[in-house]
């Protein structure tokens, strides 16, 4: 899994999608858009709860962090 803080894995304006394109080639799912101010470092448990479109390859999303003890 990789999750930005930014609307896009890929670079402003990218035609091609290249980075969409390996990451979900090997199976790496994307979290774009998250909310990361405020966060500190330490271990966490994240929780995503996609909503279910069908015939889509993405969706919108309730992420949580879970701090682990």
């Amino acid at each position: 899994m990789v999750g930005v803080d930014y609307l896009s894995v890929e670079a402003f304006e990218s035609k091609e999608h290249p980075v969409h394109s390996t990451l979900l080639g090997a199976s790496v799912v994307i979290i774009e858009g998250l909310n990361l101010a405020g966060v500190s470092t330490g271990d966490y448990e994240l929780i995503a709860l996609p909503i279910k479109l069908k015939g889509a390859d993405g969706a919108p999303a309730r992420v949580v962090l879970r701090t682990l003890d």
